[in-house]
């Protein structure tokens, strides 16, 4: 199976080397507010917004040869499922994996928010369930009451419901949290593809609902040996149900070390974050997870980033979800000198171009 790669969108804002603060790039608070500082103005004014921007990060995911986006859910983001639909038919090849929790409704309509995504897409969207915010306070200023010992157990519920009313006619379902009575769809939104479903964790629990229910278990970035450990685990849970496995993990790659360490050390030096003192390990944590959201980044030469991303699918990763910042310039950047050595080094045989 050829590895697939998704490339993130910047649901909730992008970040840029030349002050590394973060630009809605296209859209501004005040109309008459120079969106790139004092004496640099955007002419474009408010003709091109911040929908257009991630407009263009998609098309350059789309031209540089990644499988598809990742559209992340954030409080303070653009709505997930929105975005998703503005960008299907921008392009006819990319996956959407859309990214949500399952506080958001009824388990029934977002089936058939589904329904209409598969239908006019081709069959190009996912599911990744995330458990939402794990601070309580802002769980409840988004309307979600549910206790938190309580949320894996709802999107068990949610995923069972939406699950048996794509497939299923009649469906009937009682449970704690959702109820369904001669449930289904029939006429042109029968037999639908259900949406691939993605879930995350490493706890017990979350484990055991990625055996239940899960096509990919998404891991956060970690090193190749923790990686070799937490597959291994899923895999003995899941037993012969085992899900695919993706690695969520951001990239900064230069032709050169040396020129990735200087741009990384620029980039820390301008949000004010710490400088790692052993700059020799390629995985650096927490870089830029404040405009990503993801765990570590890869720090490297072309040829070292692939070398590493090679070695996780030789571990058992099958897809990958990178980013990078600024998204629009890098998608080019990764999509154009890493993926093809990555494809080179995991599949000789097959040497893909981006």
């Amino acid at each position: 199976m050829a590895n697939q790669f998704y490339w993130q969108l910047p649901t909730s804002g992008d970040a840029r080397y030349g002050d590394a603060t973060r630009q809605r790039r296209g859209e501004a608070a005040d109309p008459n507010y120079p969106v790139f500082g004092s004496g640099v103005t955007d002419p474009r004014q408010n003709a091109f917004n911040y929908y257009d921007y991630i407009h263009q990060v998609t098309k350059a995911a789309d031209i540089s040869g990644f499988t598809g986006v990742f559209i992340p859910d954030n409080p303070d983001g653009e709505e997930p499922w929105i975005v998703a639909g503005y960008i299907a038919r921008s392009t006819q090849r990319l996956k959407l994996l859309t990214q949500f929790d399952a506080s958001r409704g009824s388990a029934v309509y977002a089936a058939k928010n589904a329904v209409s995504f598969q239908r006019y897409t081709g069959g190009r969207f996912a599911w990744h369930i995330t458990e939402g915010n794990s601070d309580e306070h802002t769980r409840k200023q988004l309307g979600d009451f549910v206790p938190k010992e309580d949320i894996l157990a709802r999107i068990d519920e949610f995923i069972t419901v939406a699950k048996g009313v794509l497939t299923t006619y009649p469906f009937n379902f009682v449970g704690r949290f959702f109820e369904v009575q001669d449930g289904g769809f029939q006429g042109p939104l029968s037999s639908r593809e259900v949406p691939r479903v993605y879930l995350s964790g490493s706890s017990d629990e979350q484990v055991a609902l990625s055996a239940k229910h899960a096509d990919v278990h998404v891991l956060e970035a970690a090193g190749h040996e923790t990686i070799a450990q937490q597959i291994a685990r899923y895999q003995q849970a899941a037993s012969t149900n085992a899900p695919e496995f993706a690695l969520r993990i951001d990239v900064l790659a230069r032709e050169t070390r040396e020129e990735a360490l200087a741009d990384a050390k620029r980039f820390l030096g301008q949000t004010g974050a710490p400088i790692p003192k052993d700059e020799s390990s390629l995985l650096w944590p927490g870089f830029a997870a404040e405009y990503t959201g993801a765990n570590a980044s890869l720090i490297g030469s072309y040829d070292e980033v692939a070398a590493a991303l090679a070695a996780y699918a030789n571990l058992g990763v099958t897809q990958f979800v990178l980013a990078a910042v600024p998204h629009f310039e890098e998608a080019y950047r990764v999509g154009s000198y890493v993926l093809p050595l990555v494809r080179e080094l995991t599949r000789p045989a097959q040497k893909q171009a981006a």
